[in-house]
């Protein structure tokens, strides 16, 4: 979807999925939808190049929207202009989004970019949470870090949600959770509704007192 006047009329709650280009965006949406085709992956960031939006459900109970992935310092400078001025457009006017899930590398944590995302987030006044991606990836040790220094820095933050997700799509690690808090930020309620019915899986990271502690 190139143009924010050819989105659809508002009709379903939308979650939004952001992050960097190469954080694993697409993969993660095939996850979460449980289908492998819903969204291209590639080993070339930065595919992702305007708002595309899948209707969940049967009927449609919301509609996940896959964000263009900024960061990618090989696009043209005229195309990143172009999608910071869409995704700007649409997080200001899209009035039946709900949240935005910002899809941070386990492995690295926030980065300056990620930084500047979470301010137009907040300037926008949209709720915002965490999502850490590729948990499979680092240590134990250095997952825990990234999990306490995250959580430490959006803390402060009044639109961001108190609780850091912690997932993996290629072990589907906090799969069942993303979805329980994807419906509850959709159709408030229905979280719980979810776990039990798909059985959850471990507690994701919080934060408090002792810091942060990712699924085991």
């Amino acid at each position: 979807m190139p143009k924010l006047d050819l989105l659809p009329p508002p009709r379903l709650a939308e979650v939004a999925l952001a992050g960097r280009s190469n954080v694993g965006k697409s993969s993660l949406l095939n996850a979460l939808a449980g289908r492998s085709g819903l969204a291209r992956t590639s080993n070339t960031p930065g595919r992702t190049q305007a708002l595309n939006l899948f209707d969940v459900g049967a009927p449609p109970r919301l509609t996940l929207v896959d964000m263009p992935g900024y960061g990618y310092a090989e696009a043209p400078r005229e195309l990143v202009r172009r999608w910071t001025r869409l995704v700007g457009d649409y997080l200001r006017g899209r009035p039946n989004l709900s949240r935005v899930l910002l899809l941070v590398d386990s492995r690295h944590g926030l980065k300056p970019v990620d930084r500047a995302i979470l301010a137009l987030l907040g300037e926008a006044a949209v709720s915002t949470q965490i999502v850490l991606t590729k948990a499979d990836k680092p240590r134990r040790d250095a997952l825990e870090k990234v999990c306490a220094d995250v959580a430490r820095e959006v803390s402060a933050m009044a639109h961001c949600h108190p609780e850091l997700l912690v997932t993996s799509s290629a072990s589907g690690m906090g799969i069942d959770r993303l979805r329980a808090a994807v419906l509850a930020a959709a159709e408030p309620g229905l979280a719980q509704t979810a776990q039990s019915a798909e059985g959850g899986d471990a507690a994701p990271a919080r934060a408090g007192a002792g810091g942060t502690t990712p699924d085991p």
